[in-house]
């Protein structure tokens, strides 16, 4: 059984059977928000920015939300591999034990621990990413609205019920609670259209590096959000999978590829579109993407029969040490991801690519 699939937008695939696949055609890579699935794609990490992007000159932009942005700031230090190596373990090594007599940790307790571990990563090493010479980092995080500018307890909660209803009715007018706001590095350009959604753009440096990354993770009710991020307007931020879950976004790739290592197949807005499958389908935008995920029933194959996920960390039959038993085995079988990729691009066969 093949671990991946290959899927392509009628450009992308009009692109791979006149040209083939080569680093240089690549204009943009995205990161997916979803918590620890996103584990699943470190042997196809370190293969893409360890050993094959690099043997292009082209600059990159790197476009990523909460686990996403993680993923790819990492992307950007020196020596990639080794980086994702470490970002796997740490990863898989947190732990969120509750206090004694609690149920659970509490979205303050859970900030602190997160952002010690996200310091400790990169710790001095920020300018590796802020400066890196060809790949340009974009954090998408969720800014908050009105009711949503500020977190605090019922307005919080009424204030995410309004965006799940505006949402529903029309994704567009989510834009009235929560708005995009993305921090980019090296005074780069957005390399997507904005018209779609309401949209901020901030310089991504050294004062702002760590809030956002923490922002763009800040899962709500979960995380706090992160408020009056320098650089930025004043507010609340959070989890930038909010409003651009899978980042299906126009982007702008010219007569490139945009190459998109994923989870699955759907390329959802957002994440109050989980439910909305409507939403799910892929869309003009979507035309120059070259998308990779593993094959779902090769995904049934693995521990527990299915991809890592954040349910696993309170899962009350799965202890800390099983969990991330379990995750250690599914990353080491998503190895095969890479390989098949990497045999894929030596010998393309079009065969293989599915629409998008």
């Amino acid at each position: 059984m093949k671990a991946l699939r290959i899927h392509a937008g009628p450009a992308a695939r009009a692109h791979l059977e006149k040209n083939g696949l080569a680093p240089d055609h690549v204009r943009v890579v995205p990161g997916a928000a979803g918590g620890p699935k996103g584990l699943i794609l470190g042997p196809l990490d370190r293969f893409l920015f360890g050993e094959w992007l690099p043997r292009s000159r082209q600059p990159v932009d790197l476009v990523g939300a909460s686990i996403g942005a993680w993923r790819l700031a990492t992307a950007c230090l020196h020596d990639p591999a080794a980086a994702f190596g470490r970002f796997e373990r740490d990863y898989i090594a947190q732990r969120f034990d509750p206090p004694e007599g609690r149920k659970r940790m509490s979205a303050q307790q859970v900030s602190q621990r997160f952002g010690t571990d996200l310091a400790g990563f990169f710790g001095q090493r920020m300018a590796e990413v802020l400066n890196h010479p060809r790949w340009r980092l974009h954090v998408v995080t969720a800014h908050g609205r009105h009711l949503l500018g500020r977190e605090g307890g019922v307005r919080t909660v009424a204030g995410y019920l309004g965006a799940f209803v505006a949402n529903g009715l029309h994704r567009r007018s989510l834009g009235g609670w929560l708005e995009r706001c993305v921090f980019s590095a090296g005074g780069a350009e957005l390399p997507f259209d904005t018209r779609d959604f309401r949209t901020r753009r901030v310089p991504l440096d050294a004062s702002n590096f760590h809030p956002a990354l923490q922002a763009s993770c800040a899962i709500p009710f979960v995380l706090q959000a992160v408020h009056d991020i320098p650089g930025a307007p004043p507010g609340a931020y959070w989890d930038g999978g909010i409003t651009d879950y899978h980042l299906h976004l126009r982007y702008r790739a010219e007569e490139g590829i945009v190459l998109y290592p994923h989870f699955q197949q759907a390329v959802v807005p957002g994440w109050l579109d989980k439910g909305l499958t409507w939403r799910h389908r892929a869309t003009p935008a979507l035309d120059r993407m070259v998308l990779i995920a593993p094959d779902p029933d090769w995904v049934r194959r693995l521990p527990r029969g299915k991809l890592p996920d954040r349910k696993d960390f309170t899962d009350p039959g799965l202890s800390p040490e099983a969990r991330a038993a379990a995750w250690r085995r599914a990353v080491g079988e998503a190895g095969r991801l890479a390989e098949e990729w990497a045999d894929w691009l030596r010998r393309p066969d079009m065969a293989a690519v599915l629409p998008l």
